[in-house]
């Protein structure tokens, strides 16, 4: 078993596009490891997208996570993350296969409702900047 991060996105979270997402999630045989409502402040939008400081295209995303509520989810099973990427599509909705969330949800390349892990390292690593494993709880 494998586990990988989504978000949705504050579009698909103002949108109504969460009860939508998380039925599709579950029927491509995801199990939902943790699941939790949280608006990013900008110090944890900044980290979480750390990767991508110094492009172009850097603030837009900061301010554009931090304009709304987004849902965060922990998601487990075989083959995770190359699965989840299968079911969100390309990052511009415009080119992603139909039938995936981002074709059927997405409004552009930087307004496209969910974000999922793009690899194994940073499905662990993104899992647990939502929810980290306390000492107490076994890690």
């Amino acid at each position: 078993m494998e586990l990988t991060c989504l978000l949705i996105k504050p579009d698909g979270v103002a949108e109504a596009h969460i009860g939508h997402i998380i039925t599709r999630i579950e029927k491509e045989g995801f199990t939902i490891r943790g699941l939790r409502l949280i608006r990013l402040t900008r110090s944890q939008a900044e980290a979480f997208y750390a990767i991508h400081r110094g492009r172009a295209f850097f603030e837009d995303l900061i301010t554009y996570m931090m304009g709304g509520p987004i849902v965060a989810m922990a998601l487990e099973r075989d083959d995770a993350v190359e699965q989840l990427r299968r079911v969100i599509g390309a990052t511009d909705p415009t080119e992603a296969e139909e039938g995936t969330l981002r074709a059927r949800f997405g409004k552009d390349i930087g307004v496209n409702t969910v974000h999922g892990s793009d690899s194994v390292e940073n499905g662990i690593r993104e899992t647990l900047f939502f929810f980290p494993v306390s000492p107490s709880q076994g890690g």
